[in-house]
């Protein structure tokens, strides 16, 4: 099985949702917890909710592979992301409660983790580098949009409930200030939704590691709480009457690249 699923496109913003896969290999399955194999930290059904992502031309990049076997947006050398607070790693040996995803006795073995690397981490990353130099050179800039979710409440990594829509553009330093507050505005237009901008969650590896406003390749991460658009419990069940709500604000983010890499192409 590839270690991603790419849909080309034919506009300067690339879609990258790196944590929506659910395989897992049979030999790791078999050293997992009940729990763990409910896969309860899959960003869930994003593929679906941005379906019309297609219809603007929006190539995209997106695993198949779970996080559990390797975070792809996570770096190589697994340095915390957000030094002194609560995380998961590289080779995810809990989830995000803490429980411990493998069986006692059955943990990750250290040996595993070059080959997980190579076969499932670095595929994803060499893909994504390569197509935003290729929409950099026809389009003289691209736009990385890193799309995820999770659930509204999770007390080890956040206190008290997260907000809607959490824009992370690495504290600003991944894209231009004028796309910045452009995307939020567009996020802002409804008022059901609440809205942060690089407030908990400012954009992971993929966000800093590609983000390069300097270069004209921009990059920008968007948290979605789970709460809008699908069950926040297993069996995770897409939830059609809240997506349709949340779909036209999520769109409108996504035409305001577009129209913004317009404005800013060669």
């Amino acid at each position: 099985m590839n270690p991603y699923r790419f849909t080309p496109g034919d506009a300067p913003v690339l879609m990258s949702i790196p944590h929506v896969g659910t395989a897992i290999p049979s030999e790791i399955e078999a050293r997992m917890t009940d729990r763990a194999l409910q896969r309860p930290d899959t960003d869930w059904h994003l593929d679906r909710l941005y379906d019309f992502a297609h219809e603007l031309g929006i190539p995209i990049l997106q695993a198949i592979w779970s996080r559990y076997v390797v975070d792809l947006n996570r770096p190589a050398d697994d340095a915390a992301l957000y030094p002194g607070q609560a995380g998961t790693g590289l080779f995810p040996e809990t989830d995000f409660s803490g429980t411990s995803l493998y069986r006692e006795g059955r943990g990750l073995v250290e040996a595993e983790k070059i080959d997980r690397l190579e076969t499932f981490w670095l595929p994803y990353h060499q893909r994504l580098e390569r197509e935003l130099a290729s929409l950099h050179k026809k389009f003289g800039v691209a736009i990385l949009f890193d799309c995820h979710s999770i659930v509204s409440t999770v007390p080890r990594l956040f206190d008290g409930t997260l907000a809607d829509f959490n824009l992370g553009t690495a504290a600003g330093n991944s894209c231009d200030a004028e796309l910045r507050l452009q995307l939020a505005e567009a996020l802002g237009e409804d008022q059901r939704y609440r809205l942060v901008v690089d407030g908990r969650f400012k954009g992971g590896f993929i966000t800093r590691r590609y983000g390069a406003p300097d270069n004209r390749i921009h990059a920008f991460q968007m948290e979605l709480s789970m709460a809008t658009y699908c069950e926040q419990r297993a069996p995770w069940c897409y939830l059609p009457e809240k997506a349709i709500k949340v779909r036209p604000s999520l769109r409108r983010m996504l035409e305001t690249a577009l129209l913004w890499t317009g404005n800013h192409g060669r």
